[in-house]
């Protein structure tokens, strides 16, 4: 049987996950700061709505939902026919709106209530969540920590969606014993920064673990231009 994809509109990277992501599985968009990590996030987005018409949620909990569009406008991504199928919703100002749930586990219970009341209401097939490193210090999450995050994936697999968490854990302790989302995700996507020489910085991506899917492990160039991603062989000096 033909496992439905979704497309990333990551040009040549595609390609090397068997035409995109397998639907409905959890994915970890991982990366230190400055390796365009919201970026490539709400790229997959914006392209999956005007080239497919899929609607997506991007939940942000770190940027206001006003610089996040300013940001991603200044790089290219303003056609206006993408409004109708991307929801922005600013769960940081909502967070800071309800300082009295202060109770554990309470602030996951209106996390799932509006990606819940957005998948009945919206339909969308795609959700970001910018990012899993500060839902998780809001939520609390602590001794019990994989086992939440074990129903948290499983949550969001049964909610039919494509998921996208960013994160900021590096490859190189992703699957130590404290970080279980390296191992409960159904694949990791990582993106670093290389020194090329004394004077360069070179973005590179990279798929770690994607199930279900035939796909090489090694880095890309991640190149940008006019709006658009396009992972390259790796280029060096």
């Amino acid at each position: 049987m033909q496992i439905e994809r979704l497309r990333t509109y990551i040009q040549n990277f595609d390609e090397n996950l068997q035409g995109g992501i397998p639907k409905n599985q959890v994915v970890l968009l991982t990366g230190t700061p400055g390796t365009m990590k919201s970026s490539v996030a709400y790229s997959i987005l914006y392209y999956n709505a005007l080239e497919k018409g899929i609607k997506s949620v991007y939940m942000t909990l770190e940027q206001s939902r006003e610089n996040l569009l300013q940001q991603m406008n200044s790089l290219g991504m303003d056609d206006k026919r993408a409004e109708d199928y991307i929801q922005i919703l600013d769960l940081g100002l909502i967070r800071k709106n309800l300082t009295q749930l202060s109770a554990k586990g309470t602030w996951l219970q209106v996390f799932k209530m509006y990606a819940d009341n957005l998948k009945q209401s919206f339909g969308y097939d795609i959700l970001v969540v910018d990012s899993l490193d500060v839902l998780e210090m809001a939520a609390q999450m602590e001794d019990s920590r994989r086992s939440e995050l074990f129903y948290l994936f499983e949550w969001l697999r049964n909610l039919n969606v494509t998921s996208f968490l960013i994160s900021e854990t590096t490859p190189d302790n992703m699957f130590e014993n404290r970080f279980d989302e390296g191992y409960l995700a159904d694949g990791v996507i990582s993106l670093k920064l290389q020194e090329i020489g004394e004077t360069d910085i070179q973005r590179r991506i990279r798929c770690i673990k994607l199930r279900s899917t035939n796909h090489k492990t090694g880095y890309f160039s991640l190149l940008f231009a006019e709006g658009k991603f396009r992972a390259t062989q790796v280029i060096t000096e």
